[in-house]
């Protein structure tokens, strides 16, 4: 068989036991053991797959992905992030595009709490949508902002997805951990500049409101009881990564404890908390093991079959300027992003295209970084970005579908522009990891 017909038949059985609906996780297993028997004698090529999965989940590098999701859980089910709306509300003041401005800004740091762009859209959504139609906000200023603030879960560390980028790539988790930080800032920082600037150019999308003034002392207080003490467990964990404090397993550790410690101080560390705390962190933990554990057979066929150095040939042999290339590329991911969530995309792409990256010389991180925004985006690509199902399912009965894929479409431009950046000017991604100890 050849390498392309290898590559044919594995990604059209791939896509028609998706189709089905079968969970991307067994659907790739299941490909994979199909793949394995016809390329590997049979079933004592069996063997040596369950090698690979062994192999696969059996590192340390994995830890702080539990740790991290453990860290987030308890903060969502303990109530402390929907107090922390509250907060950064009362310091928002007038502003054009008021609630969309507080639906970023909440975004940013609920996206260092849950890591999940999914439940960052639910909170949001369920909690200023409503607001928002009471103040005769547009359509599409109430559920553009919360699809944008939702998808900086993935850009605002500590995120899961770049630890299982770094560890499918082979390359540090502390430092991609660190690298996302300026583009996931500048992205939020973007955002919040395009709603404000639109909604002074027509007020007619976000009317201004008279806001209730919050007495100085007050917000203080409740800024030093409800946002102070969750940030710096963020700030800490970050900090201690970046100087070389703790590795980010260790980190990570630390974090979930502090949390749990944080949520008791609150009175908030309930049986239930704790029960559903831990149980949808195990659920998210095994399916990101689950899913890496394809990724180890994936890469061992590409490379058995063929396809690996035929595709490295291929791309290192085509006569365009290896930015050319690196655009192709995430055209590709772009284009993946439409149909599958983002973990399947990185074990789609990154055994392809990692010995790429290393032929053209390319630094690992900074790739790495450009594809991690490229896979924030996807979350709100049309047609089956899975923000935008999560919004449909909280939005009013007179939200379309349409609605909320043209209301996606600014800030997937906004992605694209810094995408631009990213690409020619590196050091927005690697100025920070540089500074590393």
């Amino acid at each position: 068989m050849e390498w392309w017909e290898f590559l044919l038949a594995f990604f059209s059985a791939l896509g028609v036991l998706l189709l089905i609906g079968l969970p991307v996780a067994f659907a790739f297993m299941l490909v994979n053991m199909v793949g394995v028997y016809f390329l590997w004698g049979g079933t004592s090529g069996f063997n040596q797959i369950i090698l690979s999965i062994e192999s696969s989940i059996s590192t340390f590098v994995l830890v702080p992905v539990p740790m991290f999701i453990l860290m987030g859980a308890i903060m969502f089910h303990s109530g402390i992030a929907r107090k922390m709306i509250d907060v950064l509300d009362h310091w928002i003041g007038f502003i054009a595009g008021r609630l969309a401005v507080l639906a970023i800004m909440t975004g940013a740091v609920l996206g260092a709490l849950t890591g999940v762009a999914m439940g960052s859209v639910a909170i949001l959504g369920s909690t200023l949508i409503p607001e928002m139609k009471e103040r005769a906000y547009s359509k599409s200023m109430c559920i553009g902002p919360i699809l944008a603030s939702g998808s900086l879960a993935i850009l605002i560390p500590p995120s899961t997805l770049a630890i299982v980028l770094a560890s499918l790539g082979g390359f540090s988790v502390a430092e991609i951990l660190i690298a996302i930080i300026a583009p996931g800032l500048l992205l939020a920082v973007m955002y919040a500049t395009y709603i404000i600037v639109r909604c002074t150019l027509n007020p007619d999308l976000a009317p201004p409101y008279e806001v209730a003034p919050v007495p100085m002392g007050k917000r203080i207080r409740e800024t030093a009881v409800h946002l102070v003490p969750p940030v710096s467990i963020i700030v800490f964990v970050i900090l201690s990564i970046f100087y070389g404090v703790a590795t980010p397993t260790e980190a990570a550790a630390i974090g979930a404890f502090v949390t749990c410690l944080l949520a008791g101080l609150y009175g908030r560390l309930s049986w239930t908390v704790i029960r559903g705390g831990v149980g949808s962190a195990t659920a998210l933990s095994i399916m990101v093991l689950i899913i890496l554990t394809g990724s180890a057979g994936f890469s061992q066929l590409l490379s058995f079959s063929g396809v690996t150095s035929a595709i490295t040939n291929f791309a290192t042999d085509l006569p365009v300027h290896p930015l050319v290339l690196l655009v192709l590329m995430q055209l590709v991911v772009m284009f993946l992003g439409m149909f599958l969530e983002q973990t399947s995309i990185v074990l789609v792409t990154i055994p392809i295209f990692l010995p790429i990256i290393k032929v053209m010389g390319w630094d690992p991180i900074w790739f790495g970084t450009i594809m991690m925004l490229n896979l924030e985006m996807a979350t709100i690509t049309p047609p089956f970005g899975l923000s935008l199902f999560v919004m449909k399912g909280i939005a009013p009965p007179d939200v379309s579908i349409g609605d909320i894929y043209r209301a996606a479409v600014p800030f997937i431009l906004i992605n694209i522009i810094l995408m631009g950046l990213m690409i020619l000017f590196p050091g927005i991604v690697l100025w920070l990891p540089s500074l590393m100890n």
